[in-house]
């Protein structure tokens, strides 16, 4: 099991790995020149692949999981709010009692500021997914990537919130992300358990993927956006049907994410208007 790897504070193993490749390179560049190149390019390679696999803490300390040891999972929706899905699946939420985590971009919960309310009414959880949900956000500057997390926050307190939690664009991290989310305040959550559906692209077999490979304290990643190919929004709702059922057949609580993690999401706020 990996080990949840939350605490901010904490020096990230990239660190003493760079380190490490640095003075063992200048050893090796004393026997023979040419020899030196290969813990950097080593180094190099691990930091790819780490970025790809943030779940393993290499390059900041990240949420990847609870350690309640309780039959407990937390449910998460990422990409949000739609007005095409939210609602039914609000509604969903309800007839099962479980209270899920939203992770709304800044753009749409700028757009669709009716659900944000409802989502928060219902007494769910919202967490920052970045602004405009760039897929190659890690690639840019460090000022381009405060300004997306920023921006989301400044636009979340119109409604009397501040996301401590973050989840970056289709899951990939980079070295810069630690420096913003510490000066911001907030921390890096990411996920366990999903199916590979490709913001809601693959909705076939969706709940069949979840259900095969779901465990105990594992934090679920589902899509709250227009489904994309045949069936639509109602073939996906059965499909989270089928999920919340089969968890709870599988003995499976369905918990708040800050309860699986024990630490808040978000905190209520005084409320900034929008000027």
């Amino acid at each position: 099991m990996k080990e949840d790897r939350g605490e901010m504070g904490t020096i990230p193993p990239a660190t003493t790995a760079g380190l490490a490749a640095m003075f063992l390179a200048l050893f090796l560049g004393v026997v023979r020149v040419e020899w030196a190149a290969v813990p950097l390019f080593i180094f190099v390679v691990l930091c790819i692949a780490a970025a790809f696999h943030p779940e393993y803490g290499f390059i900041l300390p990240v949420v990847s999981r609870g350690r309640t040891g309780r039959s407990a999972v937390a449910l998460t929706f990422d990409d949000g709010p739609d007005p095409s899905t939210t609602p039914a699946l609000l509604q969903l939420l309800d007839r099962y009692n479980v209270r899920g985590a939203f992770f709304v971009t800044g753009e749409r919960a700028g757009r669709y500021g009716h659900l944000i309310a409802a989502i928060l009414e219902r007494g769910h959880d919202i967490g920052s997914h970045s602004y405009s949900h760039d897929p190659f956000l890690m690639l840019r500057g460090m000022e381009r990537l405060s300004r997306e997390i920023s921006s989301t926050q400044t636009l979340l307190r119109r409604f009397g919130i501040f996301p401590m939690a973050f989840r970056p664009p289709v899951g990939i991290v980079n070295p810069k992300l630690a420096h913003v989310l510490r000066k911001a305040g907030l921390y890096c959550v990411i996920f366990s358990c999903r199916a590979g559906d490709f913001g809601n692209r693959r909705i076939h077999g969706l709940a069949g993927k979840i259900l095969k490979k779901v465990k105990a304290d594992d934090i679920i990643l589902l899509h709250d956006v227009r489904p994309r190919g045949a069936g639509g929004v109602d073939a996906w709702l059965h499909e989270v049907d089928l999920i919340l059922e089969g968890l709870n057949n599988k003995g499976l609580e369905v918990t708040p994410l800050s309860d699986l993690i024990s630490r808040p999401v978000m905190v209520k706020v005084e409320r900034k208007n929008k000027a």
